[in-house]
């Protein structure tokens, strides 16, 4: 069986699927007040696709903050962790990933929780 990552469609599936996410994000009244203002998009993408890649066991070496770090004192509510999950699963199902790969990817969301909500 082939690894998350390969079935994601590697580093530039990922990237695809990043671009994605973000718009998704941007598009979704829930959460696009987050992304609107953020400075810099393309570095955004760059760490959540080294992120991705990286935790569905591709060769890629992560050089962001933890999870906890990187939200600390963002005050996100489980609404709209939801609503970001909601926009990752929308951007899989458009590049075709399978049933079983969106819940390994949904399973590795809900792990980061603890650290993203309300920190």
């Amino acid at each position: 069986m082939s690894s998350l990552y390969e079935r994601l469609g590697a580093e530039q599936g990922i990237r695809r699927i990043v671009d994605d996410v973000v718009a998704n994000h941007l598009a979704n009244p829930q959460v696009n007040a987050r992304f609107r203002h953020v400075k810099d998009l393309d570095h955004l993408k760059e760490m959540a696709c080294q992120f991705f890649c990286m935790g569905s066991g591709g060769p890629n070496n992560y050089q962001g903050k933890d999870m906890r770090s990187a939200h600390q004192g963002m005050n996100i509510s489980e609404q709209e962790y939801l609503s970001v999950m909601d926009d990752i699963v929308a951007a899989l199902q458009k590049h075709g990933v399978d049933d079983a790969s969106r819940g390994e990817v949904v399973a590795i969301l809900y792990s980061l929780k603890n650290d993203v909500i309300r920190v």
